[in-house]
This record gives C-alpha cells, structure tokens and sequence, in this order.
C-alpha cells in the first residue's frame, strides 16, 4: 500500500518476530554456557578466579568435566563441590529460560 520494503521490514515484520528473536538469543547464551567443549575452548582451562574478560579461566562446566571422574570419594569435598557447581550451573540456566519466557510474553504481538 506504498510501503518500501525496508518500512514493512522495520514496522510489520521485526515487531511481530522480536519476542521469537529474543527468545532465540537467550537460549542459544544459556546452551552455551552448558556446552563443556566450546567453554573450555572460549575461556581456556586455568583455574583462575579474574573479573579480566581478557584472561584465561576455568569454566564450572570445564571443572565438572576434569573433577568428577571415577575416582572422587563419597562425601569428599571435591564430590561436595562439583554437586554445588552443578546446582550454580543449573539455576542459572533456570534464570535464563525465565527471562526468556517474561521476554517473549512482554513483546508477544497477539492477532485477532
């Protein structure tokens, strides 16, 4: 109705696909942070606590893989500590796939 294609871009389509795209974006960070090998290979492998984005780190994910092998006693520490890093990784994906839902429920375009 005279519209150019970058106008109907812009005010039809981006508004009615935006809670899909950010939904989208949210999940895809939080699978990431759950994905060992691509964090191990992103941060590196030093156990090194930096708020420098700049410097290597161990991932909880990373310390997962390397700690909880076959041989960690029960009720030790290091068994203790990998069950807590699990529950940190956990509830903050739990965080992540609530913003996402809140996300997508403000920016839902319902059509009638």
């Amino acid at each position: 109705m005279g519209a150019t294609k970058m106008e109907v871009a812009t005010r039809v389509v981006l508004p009615a696909a935006l809670s899909g795209i950010v939904a989208s974006i949210v999940l895809a960070i939080s699978r990431a942070v759950g994905e060992t090998m691509i964090v191990v290979l992103a941060a590196g492998s030093n156990p090194n606590l930096t708020f420098n984005p700049v410097e290597s780190i161990q991932a909880m994910t990373a310390y997962i893989a390397t700690t909880a092998t076959g041989d960690i006693s029960t009720g030790s520490l290091d068994y203790q500590a990998v069950f807590a890093v699990g529950t940190v990784l956990f509830v903050m994906t739990l965080i992540m796939n609530l913003i996402s839902i809140s996300l997508v429920r403000r920016f839902r375009e319902v059509y009638e």
